[in-house]
């Protein structure tokens, strides 16, 4: 009686086994599929021109405003111009008295002249009064380049647009000093028709990229845009090289995406991503619901014998959509848990359930 109340006591405190856990799974297949990568980058104008002065001057007016559109030579600043007027005037004066003692000297010359022939006088003089008409000469060359020059900078005291584009912010006022050697411009003039985007790419990603080009040289046409409020830019965009070299600081290469901007959404100085689509053959996709992160390295749950899951590593090679592409830790047939993949451990036995997924 008492060994069969013993029994009947251990039979009763042992817990029942709990089911195992239902956990959908899928059929790894290979694909032919688009990566996304993704770059960021910062936004110029195809032209940026950085407005200072020639001369040095008080301002006197300003004709345009922050953010006004301007074409080619409209006006844009006025330097105060009375005295390179006065210059200007001063070189006029200068360059008529040369004029007249350049006449002068050649009167000299036509007179000595016959009296030379004649034998009245010596030919050293006609040659002395010869060498004052030169330098009488040269003196009306050297005055017409003063006036040249005054004139210029008599010019320059009016500062006009070099490109047609966008002002940007005018730090300076009416009756600021501005002189040729300041640090910052009186304003920046940038065409926003066309907008480049820089970005870098590290050496391996550069060498990896060329290497795709080769396979699919239309992928350099094929270029997005993400601006800087998350949304896809309109406009298609192309590659090209900004920078032949590797800088050896970063490791890195510049590049630039260029796009068309007929609206003038994107301004000089914005901030946005390049995104480069790369076709790429015979893929296995996974969905990223099936991958696991920890610590920078994924991994999966793949259906074993006995209906135990084994965590395999994998290696992402990009992205396509809401789907990672691999290509090394799985291969096709394999089997592929797509959810509860936070409560399964290695080695758990799961009872499995075939999807098909799209």
């Amino acid at each position: 009686m008492m060994i069969s109340a013993c029994r009947g006591g251990n039979a009763q405190g042992e817990a029942p086994m709990p089911p195992a856990t239902e956990v959908d799974f899928f059929e790894a297949h290979v694909s032919t599929a688009g990566i996304q990568k993704k770059f960021p980058g910062n936004v110029e104008g195809s032209v940026s021109v950085d407005v200072k002065a020639q001369v040095s001057g008080y301002l006197d007016a300003i004709y345009v405003k922050e953010g006004d559109y301007v074409t080619k030579g409209q006006r844009l600043f006025q330097i105060k111009s009375e005295v390179f007027n006065e210059q200007v005037n001063n070189a006029r004066a200068v360059l008529k008295s040369a004029i007249a003692n350049q006449a002068t000297a050649k009167i000299e010359v036509e007179k000595l002249q016959p009296l030379v022939e004649g034998k009245v006088v010596t030919e050293i003089q006609l040659r002395s009064a010869q060498a004052a008409y030169d330098a009488a000469s040269a003196a009306v060359a050297q005055a017409r380049a003063s006036v040249s020059s005054a004139s210029l900078n008599a010019g320059f005291a009016l500062i006009t647009a070099p490109v047609s584009g966008y002002i940007s912010r005018i730090p300076k006022r009416i009756g600021n000093l501005v002189t040729p050697g300041d640090q910052q411009p009186l304003t920046t003039l940038a065409d926003i028709n066309t907008i480049y985007v820089y970005f870098s790419m590290s050496e391996s990603e550069y060498i990896g990229f060329r290497r795709e080009v080769v396979k699919d040289p239309g992928m350099v046409n094929n270029v997005q845009l993400i601006i800087a409020d998350g949304s896809e830019y309109d406009q298609p965009g192309k590659l090209e090289t900004a920078s032949g070299n590797i800088d050896p600081a970063t490791g890195s290469i510049t590049l630039k995406a260029v796009f068309g901007n007929p609206d003038k959404l994107l301004r000089s100085g914005g901030s946005a991503r390049v995104v480069i689509n790369q076709k790429v053959e015979s893929a296995l996709s996974l969905p990223m619901a099936s991958v696991k992160d920890i610590q920078d390295r994924f991994f999966v749950f793949k259906l074993g014998d006995s209906n135990k899951v084994s965590m395999s590593p994998v290696q992402i090679v990009g992205r396509s959509g809401k789907n990672y592409l691999v290509n090394d830790g799985i291969k096709a047939g394999d089997k592929v848990a797509l959810n509860s993949i936070d409560v399964l451990v290695d080695g758990m036995q799961v009872k499995p359930v075939i999807v098909k997924i799209k």
